[in-house]
């Protein structure tokens, strides 16, 4: 058998026939899934649940709410937990382009849409449907509730520690600081002004009078690695004989 050898200079063809692109078998696991959702009518719970956010005939159409939801399974399932990472694996995969619904000719969503479809939808609809999907779990014998373990993971929210602002006034916090500055006497303070007074406030980053406007629902919180940022605890209940969240 001879050693085959790649091509050093390669002329890409201008078009490609439908029938000449390559195809693989869909993968088990999503296959099942797919056919699982079709079967409870997924796309239709999704939809209606979503409808509130879009126009009927106005505006750019978006990626289909049941692609993005299908998108974050996806996430879930593979350990991925940036947008980024999610539009680069499902445009990378045959199996899972399938399991989106999307043909090789057609691109993928990328992470800005997947982005924006996650700041349209309230954290109240993104619960009710993977309550949904725990329900069909449960509807189909995949969840027993007998053993049930926690995880909880700090994940740093998109948004920025600099724009917090007060509960009680909505005041930035760098406005409160120089407010500060000027009760104690210092009439123009400096940004070096600001960031001594600053230091030696005590418990400057409390979670009971700050937010942040874009995220209420992020907390001051301390990393792994001793810096403080804007932060999400997700816990997740895990059935420990099925490994359903």
């Amino acid at each position: 058998m001879a050693m085959g050898r790649m091509d050093k200079e390669r002329q890409e063809t201008l078009w490609v026939e439908t029938s000449a692109l390559p195809c693989a078998p869909g993968h088990p696991f999503y296959e099942r899934v797919n056919a699982l959702l079709a079967e409870e009518g997924f796309e239709a719970m999704v939809e209606a649940e979503c409808a509130q956010y879009y126009a009927e005939v106005l505006g750019r159409p978006s990626i289909p709410p049941v692609v993005y939801f299908k998108a974050l399974l996806v996430g879930y399932f593979e350990g991925i937990d940036s947008e980024r990472g999610i539009a680069w694996r499902v445009a990378d995969s045959m199996a899972l382009r399938s399991f989106l619904g999307y043909a090789l000719t057609e691109s993928t969503p990328d992470h800005s849409s997947l982005s924006r479809t996650r700041r349209l939808m309230s954290v109240e609809t993104h619960e009710r449907v993977f309550q949904w999907v725990l329900g069909v779990l449960a509807r189909k014998g995949l969840l027993r509730g007998k053993t049930l373990g926690v995880d909880a993971t700090t994940l740093e929210a998109n948004a920025a520690l600099r724009s917090i602002v007060r509960r009680d006034t909505g005041e930035p916090y760098e406005q409160f600081l120089i407010g500060l500055a000027k009760a104690s006497g210092i009439e123009t303070p400096t940004r070096e002004d600001l960031a001594k007074l600053d230091k030696k406030r005590p418990k400057k980053g409390s979670n009971k009078d700050w937010k942040n406007p874009h995220d209420p629902d992020a907390r001051i919180t301390k990393m792994k690695d001793g810096r403080t940022h804007l932060a999400h605890k997700a816990e997740h209940a895990v059935d420990m004989d099925t490994g359903a969240v």
